[in-house]
């Protein structure tokens, strides 16, 4: 069955109660009204998502709506932010009642769990495109970039590296054993409470997207330092090195990209207290030489087979 835009708006995604006090008018006027409380900034992130470009085209319509607002979520979760507010802009080719539906249900999954509010957006016809833009506050001047690491600072990330891109790879298999890879691509965990520790703790920080290699670049970039990482130090699955073996779990892990974990810098003498607070691993230091080394444990270079996703 399809739908009219009134009817996409009033029966799928008008669906969501107002929870928030902080918004005076939501979906369903010519723009909403929202109260930024006293004594606090506001983060704002946009994604657009295409099919085959940005998730399998035929990923079930439930984890493409949970997948879009994840990985915007994931930029708040980066700088520290707390998510508030999230609009969405949908084109379509068709106004597939069922499919609008699951990925609705999606959608709203994840911004029930973090306190999202739907706001207002677009519907238009064309070829599927998905963006999201998403809010969220911070403290008045205090908010992680990635522009302060410091000589010395260790390089931590948040959890294991390579199984989205081991769950893309493995995305046609019909082995029950790569689900829990696919399972990760289709539904990533942005780390917002993560993030909020971090703020506290963190020199710098990132979420990864386009792969280690690319994302601790652009910290070591925009901080105008280096760093040495350990491959061996790398957090992997078991079930990412089972599917595809140690070597290509390493390169999956360096440069795959979709796994929304948050990689950050931190002074040394942080780390007991942030062990004591959430998970991590350690995998390298931040150096005064500039440029990125990765090390293999008998000293050697490690050189991956690409440096991690590009857009263009």
């Amino acid at each position: 069955m399809t739908l009219s835009e009134f009817d996409i708006i009033q029966q799928v995604f008008k669906q969501q109660k107002i929870n928030r006090q902080d918004v005076i008018i939501g979906i369903d006027d010519d723009a909403a009204v929202l109260e930024i409380p006293p004594g606090l900034e506001l983060a704002i992130s946009v994604d657009t998502l295409i099919p085959d470009v940005h998730f399998p085209g035929n990923m079930k319509p439930s984890d493409i709506g949970y997948r879009s607002l994840a990985v915007n979520l994931s930029d708040l979760a980066a700088m520290g932010a707390v998510p508030a507010w999230a609009t969405l802009a949908l084109t379509l080719p068709e106004s597939n009642e069922a499919w609008l539906r699951a990925f609705a249900s999606g959608f709203f999954t994840l911004a029930d769990e973090f306190d999202v509010q739907l706001i207002g957006g677009d519907t238009t016809r064309g070829p599927l495109s998905i963006t999201v833009q998403v809010h969220g506050f911070l403290l008045k001047d205090k908010r992680l970039t990635r522009s302060g690491a410091r000589p010395g600072d260790v390089i931590g990330l948040t959890g294991n590296l390579g199984d989205a891109a081991g769950g893309l790879a493995l995305w046609e298999s019909t082995d029950k054993n790569h689900a829990l890879l696919k399972q990760h691509l289709a539904r990533p965990k942005p780390r917002i409470d993560a993030g909020k520790t971090l703020l506290e703790l963190a020199s710098s920080a990132i979420d990864i997207s386009d792969g280690l290699l690319a994302d601790l670049g652009h910290i070591l970039e925009s901080s105008h330092v280096g760093a040495s990482i350990m491959v061996a130090d790398l957090p992997l699955s078991l079930a990412l090195c089972d599917a595809v073996g140690l070597d290509q779990a390493r390169d999956f892990a360096l440069t795959g990209g979709d796994d929304y974990e948050l990689c950050f810098t931190l002074p040394a003498d942080k780390i007991s207290v942030l062990r004591e607070i959430i998970d991590f691993h350690l995998i390298g230091v931040i150096e005064q030489q500039q440029g990125l080394r990765c090390q293999l444990p008998d000293g050697s270079s490690y050189v991956a087979q690409q440096s991690g996703y590009q857009h263009f």
